[in-house]
């Protein structure tokens, strides 16, 4: 049975009604029946072909809510209907040492959902099934898409470096990433500061769960915030002043990259002297998303969400590269 999609065929092209043959489903694969689908900024990067990896005819889509329709032979721990979502990694080889030590998500050989591969912009995506994670009970269908790719980005960081609930921490920039690192450090039970270039949105990060604000864009501020934080969390994809940011940070302080900024370069003494670290990561493994997913139901965490029909994805693509919304845009299927 053909999937029915929306693709582009060329860079920046029109995103316009494609049907494809998805083949016969593999014993380790999942079919998902697509109700929602997040649209992401790396779903513009991938339609540009900024990173030069993108294939034609493209079907963007890695933040995907729906229900199992079909699943392969080897599949056990998911059942048809079950409600489930996909991100950005669709499949990992289940034997290299990153894999068996539960870090699939640096596997080598791992797949991405849009690279390769006919993503979710459609009524029916596949992956393999260790990647599809099923949906806890309390969690908004029509909002969980973002958590499998913004979510996971940034509460993948709090895991791995061990956030304490006792630690100060700052989020620099509060954009899509951004407002929902901050709910997910306040319900940590962490000391939770904004960092934003614009003063007007500090009643907006206050109300994602911020006890402080500090306007990034003033020097004075930034400098006064000195030797505070434990933890330093940058959503943001621009350089930064990373001296003063370093400096931000107390003895052993982290500071930690999701934003795919240009470069990093920082006065490597002071790291020295206070034992201090910077470092990044990805999107996280099949287990700690499980792990965010169950988290967010227990907190009612959810992205701030636009919900529009699929068939106006064109649209929504558009608003989403011209205005940039702090907001997360959500497609709903409306294939008929």
């Amino acid at each position: 049975m053909s999937i029915q999609a929306y693709a582009a065929t060329e860079s920046n092209g029109k995103l316009e009604r494609f049907e494809y043959d998805p083949g016969e489903l593999g014993p380790d694969e999942v079919e998902i029946a697509v109700d929602f689908c997040g649209i992401c900024h790396s779903d513009l990067s991938m339609w540009s072909n900024d990173w030069g990896i993108s294939q034609y005819p493209f079907v963007p889509g890695h933040e995907v809510s729906g229900r199992i329709s079909e699943k392969g032979e080897n599949v056990t721990h998911l059942e048809v209907g079950q409600k489930v979502g996909l991100g950005w990694y669709s499949k990992s080889c289940r034997k290299c040492e990153q894999c068996l030590g539960g870090n699939q998500n640096l596997c080598a050989n791992n797949e991405s959902t849009i690279v390769g591969r006919h993503g979710g912009f459609a009524d029916r995506v596949r992956a393999d099934a260790l990647w599809v994670t099923a949906l806890p009970e309390g969690l908004d269908a029509a909002a969980v898409g973002p958590l499998f790719c913004g979510g996971i980005t940034v509460f993948n960081p709090i895991v791995t470096n061990q956030v304490s609930p006792t630690d100060r921490v700052g989020v620099v920039g509060i954009g899509g990433l951004g407002h929902m690192a901050l709910q997910f450090l306040n319900k940590w039970g962490c000391e939770v500061t904004a960092f934003s270039t614009s003063p007007d949105k500090e009643e907006h990060a206050r109300g994602f769960g911020a006890h402080h604000f500090i306007n990034s864009k003033d020097p004075d501020a930034l400098d006064k915030a000195a030797d505070s934080f434990d933890f330093l969390l940058v959503t943001v994809n621009v350089e930064l002043d990373w001296d003063k940011y370093v400096a931000a940070l107390r003895p052993k302080g982290k500071l930690h990259l999701v934003g795919a900024a240009p470069s990093v370069s920082a006065a490597v003494f002071p790291l020295i002297t206070g034992d201090k670290s910077i470092g990044a990561s990805p999107l996280g493994s099949p287990v700690t998303t499980q792990k965010m997913l169950d988290f967010s139901a227990r907190h009612g965490i959810a992205p701030q969400t636009e919900v529009l029909p699929m068939s106006e994805v064109n649209e929504a693509m558009k608003k989403l590269h011209d205005e940039s919304p702090a907001h997360r845009i959500v497609l709903q299927n409306d294939f008929e």
